[in-house]
């Protein structure tokens, strides 16, 4: 999964764009007003363990995971988080729902089917924070004949670790343009994220799906010896894919986010979150949120963090609801919510 380095923006015209976060100035001179510290946990806090649910190995959630643990640490040490593997987003779900799991990282396409009952039961869980965007792209070696979308059908595609959210990513975008990832191309699902560069460079793969600035997937082939290149849908196809699946976002990739990336490459993608298990207790989420907030008034969060932001979270959140009650606590006493 995705790990990006570079903040975001919101336009008026709902394009995202990774480039500075949503609101953040704003929001920190709120909790200045409001007198809070951030920077500390709370007198006599009570230890408290958490497991987070992550990916495979090599994606870009276990990069976050480690990124998002250590975040909380440095502002409220009593919080135990404990980073798990799992297969990721599609694992991760019923994890949570049925208590295995306290917090888990999910990709966008998952938490909208999951919270919206596709496929499935709706799911009890609620949103702890967003997270960043992910825009789906394919990458190809540099010296690939592979330009366009149509070039890639029936030849075969890495399209990540089965229970990767940017597979479902990869499916709802391809259905957007009258294709099926599973039929229309050969498809290749890994056992582990971080094995699909490998079969890209050696030929085994034509191209690899994945999303996200940061994320590892891409990091690794654009930093090859032989360079790489990304290959994303073009305007008229954008418009169709978020014609037909109106919750995937416009989300460009800023140029230079990875070696040889030139341009600015746009896309189609959506907001992956951190969800909580139904009965997290008020404290712990909003213990966990706290301490993030203040990574981010120090001024100088991860890059794995840069967007997981109070403003940023209030922004996309599917849903005023789906807010964990200690999170919209917290939020009602920065002056985000009222």
């Amino acid at each position: 999964m995705s790990s990006p380095p570079a903040r975001t923006t919101h336009s008026h015209d709902g394009h995202y764009t990774t480039k500075s976060s949503l609101g953040r100035r704003a929001a920190l001179q709120a909790a200045a007003a409001a007198g809070l510290v951030l920077s500390a946990a709370p007198a006599g806090a009570q230890a408290m363990r958490v497991r987070l649910g992550t990916a495979t190995p090599g994606g870009g959630f276990p990069v976050y995971g480690a990124a998002f643990v250590e975040g909380v640490r440095r502002f409220d040490p009593t919080l135990e988080i404990e980073a798990i593997n799992t297969k990721g987003s599609t694992e991760n779900v019923p994890m949570l729902e049925a208590g295995t799991l306290d917090i888990a990282l999910v990709q966008g396409e998952v938490v909208h089917e999951s919270l919206q009952g596709i496929g499935r039961a709706p799911a009890d869980l609620r949103v702890l924070t967003a997270m960043y965007p992910t825009a789906g792209m394919f990458v190809v070696r540099a010296d690939s004949p592979y330009r366009t979308i149509a070039d890639l059908r029936g030849k075969p595609i890495a399209w990540g670790a089965g229970g990767s959210g940017l597979v479902i990513l990869g499916r709802y975008a391809m259905d957007g343009l009258g294709l099926d990832a599973a039929k229309d191309f050969q498809p290749i699902y890994l056992e582990r994220a971080g094995d699909g560069p490998a079969m890209v460079l050696d030929g085994r793969a034509a191209a690899l799906w994945g999303g996200g600035n940061g994320w590892p997937g891409f990091m690794t082939m654009a930093n090859s010896k032989d360079g790489a290149r990304f290959i994303a849908p073009d305007a008229a196809e954008i418009r169709r894919i978020l014609g037909k699946h109106t919750f995937l976002k416009p989300v460009t990739q800023a140029a230079g986010s990875f070696r040889g990336q030139a341009a600015a490459i746009p896309s189609v993608g959506s907001w992956s979150f951190v969800l909580a298990r139904p009965g997290l207790d008020e404290t712990t989420a909003y213990r966990i949120v706290k301490a993030l907030y203040a990574v981010q008034q120090a001024g100088t969060p991860p890059p794995q963090l840069v967007d997981t932001t109070a403003a940023n979270t209030v922004a996309v959140v599917p849903g005023r609801q789906r807010l964990h009650p200690g999170v919209a606590r917290f939020y009602r006493e920065i002056g985000l919510l009222t």
